[in-house]
């Protein structure tokens, strides 16, 4: 076994065909081995019509931190109104870093978007109260007239 893994355009590729083929149509490939350990690092490829429900992360070592490597993401910052206090548009190469607790979203604007992150672990799946409830949860019939206000916010900009 190799002590270095190499990851390459044709495994970008790979993933971003999968991301596509699946129902949420985004795509994580974890590179921890397991929920439970320290440091969480994936991959996350998302389609243009994928959603991530705005959310926080309460717990103050979950700071999380990302790298484009392919696509243009849309990141969105809100108060706890649900008020946008900003919005970019990042591209390739670039990093953002958002601290816990406060509320965000990531959208692909183009199909294929890729992006190395990284955050402390363990995996634990978002409480109620880190769900925005100004948004709309996933699956709820608002979510595409709301995917396209937040890509429209990314877009001015």
């Amino acid at each position: 076994m190799s002590a270095l893994r190499l990851f390459d355009a044709e495994f970008l590729d790979r993933l971003a065909v999968e991301a596509a083929a699946a129902p949420r149509r985004r795509k994580n490939f974890n590179l921890h081995a397991a929920a439970d350990y320290p440091c969480q690092r994936f991959f996350n490829a998302l389609c243009a019509d994928s959603y991530v429900q705005p959310h926080r992360h309460a717990d103050p070592t979950k700071d999380e931190t990302l790298v484009l490597l392919r696509g243009r993401l849309g990141a969105v910052i809100f108060d706890e109104a649900g008020q946008v206090v900003s919005a970019v548009v990042l591209h390739p190469g670039q990093t953002a870093d958002v601290p816990h607790g406060t509320f965000h979203t990531w959208l692909a604007l183009d199909d294929g978007t890729i992006f190395f992150e990284t955050k402390a672990g363990p995996y634990v799946p978002l409480a109620a109260d880190e769900k925005a409830a100004f948004a709309p949860p996933e699956g709820d019939p608002r979510v595409p007239d709301y995917l396209v206000w937040l890509k429209s916010l990314c877009l001015v900009r």
